[in-house]
C-alpha cells in the first residue's frame, strides 16, 4: 500500500478529486495548507502600502490506495493540477505499513 500527498493550487482541487474518481478512487482527505517553495512568496499591495506574503494558500490532497492503483493516480493528479506555471505543486508518494478500519476492525488493503 501506498499514501500520496500532493500539495496543489486550492482553485484545483475539484478538478483533481474528478480525475481521481474517474480512475476508480474515492477516499481522498483534504487540508487546508499554507506554504512557499521556490517562488518564496510575493509582493502585495494594500490601501497604499506593500507587504510580502510569505506563505501561499495550497491544498493538501492525501490518498491510501494499493500499489496497482499508484501510477494511474498520480497521472490524474499530475494533469488535473497543472497549470505550467511556477507553484502547481509537487506529489510525495510513500509506504504505508497497515492500515485499520475502526468501525470494522478490517486491516490491509481491505480497509481502505
Amino acid at each position: 500500500m501506498k499514501k500520496i500527498e500532493a500539495i496543489i493550487k486550492p482553485f484545483k482541487l475539484d478538478e483533481v478529486k474528478e480525475a481521481l474518481q474517474d480512475v476508480g478512487l474515492q477516499g481522498i482527505t483534504v487540508t487546508e495548507a499554507k506554504g512557499f517553495g521556490r517562488q518564496k512568496g510575493h509582493t502585495e499591495l494594500y490601501r497604499g502600502a506593500e507587504y510580502v506574503v510569505d506563505f501561499l494558500p495550497k491544498v493538501k490532497v492525501e490518498i491510501v490506495l494499493s500499489d496497482d492503483a499508484v501510477e494511474a493516480a498520480i497521472e490524474a493528479i499530475r494533469k488535473a493540477a497543472q497549470t505550467g506555471r511556477i507553484g502547481d505543486g509537487k506529489i510525495f508518494v510513500s509506504s504505508v505499513e497497515e492500515v485499520v478500519r475502526i468501525r470494522t476492525g478490517e486491516t490491509g488493503v481491505e480497509a481502505i
